[in-house]
């Protein structure tokens, strides 16, 4: 049972059986807290460099790695709180690696609960991917686990955290891993750009409050003042009208992203925007930006005013340069891209997808120059188009029955506009099929006939003015490392109940959910379904995916694959991975809820 799994039975059990006795301890209890104890010790050296080190993210190469996890004391957002750190940093060491190298990584654990590391993205024997309870059976408090095995690949990567809640508090860091050929990609200077998420509160806290009200940290939620301009613009009818539409379909346009920054701080490379990251640089300089989104449950639309940025390579692989003013990084992607400064500063601006806040640095010729800090855009709520894809959308409860005969003129010549929208964007309407497990109650949308185009940036990011990076720019050098054509199909529907917040796979939670099985050797087209109104980034551990183009053409590879609402989109997949691979949506708290496979390749 993955470790996601024992926090969620653990939240569910009742109070007496969380607490300790308030009896005599018993003699497991006091050995237990003797044990406890002397991790404690063995951690207070990072807890007493915390505040000094908090900001440094050092840099190890080499071959050979020794990485604590370790509880730390750290002051991100004004308020003292632990952290899980390696070497009692947040972000952890950003490891190098070499190309053909085999590394060793011995990864000891000061924490009084199991730990673990997944290298993010790498290929390698399914052993060594660090998801506990399917591929090892995790770090245990004061034990040693050894990492060992061939570096396949180059390029950008990470590692995380696969246990209770350790990757939401800190424990995620950069791979670089250099390419055993000369590098294709030349530049002057070379940063990571690690984007991330942090909160004061308890993890566990937050999922609780999620839990009880999915929009609770919603800052974007409809207010008078919205209705009144819509009265003023529409009509008093049509404004109530467009919020008994809503109401029927038990949904809220604006729900763009479960957790705000109402309670988060948004970091780049563990730096506040009040820290200003500096990345120094002489005018004429290549510089290649590594950007890796580390958060847990954030999307961020990232640009660098007045200076254009040559995407080279997404998620770890080599791309035809394209040049773009912006682009969305979803959950666990990465990009690199190339700019050439001319001016003396610039400055590199991160704004959340639901536009309730931002972190920027700055690129400068020496410390102490700033540049302009842009606004946050204003928050574009998601259109028909978005919830029922190219033609059709169908919920299980009211939607199915929902009379239109009560919308004004104006709002059905705005529902025809987004569908018709929906209809050129899709380059092809296709209708799918729901699985029986579908229409319960853990499903409240479904999607019948979704858009299957690669070239929408999202929302937020349409006719913004600005060049913005889609999927469809993204091609990989090189092609399809297997060119094969797939012998099966296989097709799973991206399903959630947003009141009760639970997230699963063809409306079925993990806790409830047989493994998947792929036959080694096989080469199989996966179909992913969208029927939420979330952007959900799925991650397959062990094995590439080659996202493909509507017309089943070689797209891109990538390890995570982003799936807008009301999208369909395919990939193809060799399953030359023996074992056992977890398969989730990379939305931290989604995981948790549910929407999470096991796969086994034999």
């Amino acid at each position: 049972m993955p470790c996601f799994t024992f926090v969620i039975l653990k939240a569910m059990q009742p109070t007496a059986k969380q607490c300790p006795s308030l009896g005599s301890p018993s003699r497991r209890t006091f050995i237990k807290g003797v044990f406890n104890g002397f991790l404690l010790l063995g951690a207070l050296p990072y807890l007493k460099a915390a505040k000094a080190t908090s900001q440094v993210v050092p840099a190890l190469s080499g071959t050979e790695f020794d990485l604590t996890i370790a509880n730390t004391l750290v002051n991100i957002s004004g308020t003292e709180r632990i952290a899980t750190t390696i070497n009692g940093t947040v972000p952890g060491p950003t490891l190098r690696w070499q190309e053909g190298d085999i590394v060793t990584l011995r990864v000891k654990n000061l924490l009084t609960e199991e730990t673990s590391i997944h290298w993010h993205g790498i290929i390698l024997p399914y052993q060594m991917d660090g998801a506990p309870q399917i591929s090892f059976d995790g770090i245990a408090p004061g034990k040693t686990f050894t990492y060992r095995f061939k570096v396949q690949q180059s390029g950008t990567y990470w590692y995380h955290s696969h246990s209770e809640m350790q990757e939401q508090t800190g424990l995620y860091g950069a791979i670089v891993i250099e390419p055993a050929k000369p590098e294709a990609i030349q530049s002057d200077r070379d940063y990571v750009v690690l984007l991330s998420d942090w909160t004061d509160e308890d993890p566990m806290a937050v999922f609780g409050k999620l839990k009880k009200e999915s929009a609770y940290y919603n800052l974007n939620q409809p207010t008078v003042v919205d209705f009144f301009r819509d009265v003023a613009n529409e009509g008093f009818g049509s404004a109530i009208e467009k919020r008994h539409m809503w109401n029927m379909m038990r949904m809220n346009p604006t729900d763009l992203s479960d957790i705000s920054a109402s309670t988060y701080t948004y970091l780049v490379n563990g730096h506040t925007s009040e820290d200003n990251w500096l990345g120094l640089f002489k005018p004429g300089e290549k510089i290649r930006l590594r950007f890796i989104n580390a958060s847990a449950q954030s999307f961020f639309d990232v640009r660098i005013p007045g200076l254009k940025m040559a995407v080279v390579a997404a998620d770890g692989q080599n791309v035809d340069p394209v040049e773009v003013d912006e682009f969305r990084i979803g959950l666990a992607e990465n990009y690199d891209v190339i700019v050439t400064p001319e001016h003396s500063v610039y400055t590199l601006f991160a704004q959340s997808m639901d536009r309730t806040g931002c972190v920027h640095g700055t690129l400068a010729t020496q410390a102490g120059l700033l540049a302009a800090v842009p606004a946050l855009d204003k928050a574009q709520p998601l259109t028909m188009a978005d919830m029922m894809g190219a033609m059709d959308h169908t919920m299980h409860h009211d939607m199915a029955d929902m009379d239109h005969s009560h919308m004004t003129p104006e709002q059905m010549r705005q529902m025809g506009h987004d569908m018709a929208d929906a209809k050129t964007a899709s380059k092809k309407t296709i209708q799918v099929h729901h699985a029986s497990t579908e229409f319960g109650a853990s499903v409240d949308m479904r999607v019948d006939t979704p858009r299957t185009n690669l070239d929408d940036p999202g929302v937020g990011l349409r006719n913004n003015g600005r060049r913005v990076l889609t999927y469809a720019d993204l091609h990989t050098i090189g092609g399809t490392l297997d060119s094969r054509a797939p012998t099966r199909e296989m097709e799973l529907h991206l399903t959630g109940n947003m009141q009760r917040y639970t997230w699963s796979f063809d409306g079925v939670e993990y806790n409830e959910a047989e493994p998947i099985h792929f036959r080694h050797g096989e080469r199989l087209r996966v179909i992913l379904v969208n029927d939420t109104m979330m952007t959900h980034p799925v991650h397959l551990h062990g094995m590439w995916s080659e996202l493909e183009t509507p017309e089943g053409e070689f797209q891109a590879r990538k390890h995570t694959i982003v799936v807008q609402p009301a999208q369909r989109v395919t990939f193809l997949v060799t399953a030359d991975a023996l074992g056992r691979w977890p398969w989730h949506c990379h939305l931290f708290y989604h995981m948790h809820a549910g929407m999470f496979r096991e796969v086994v390749v034999s």
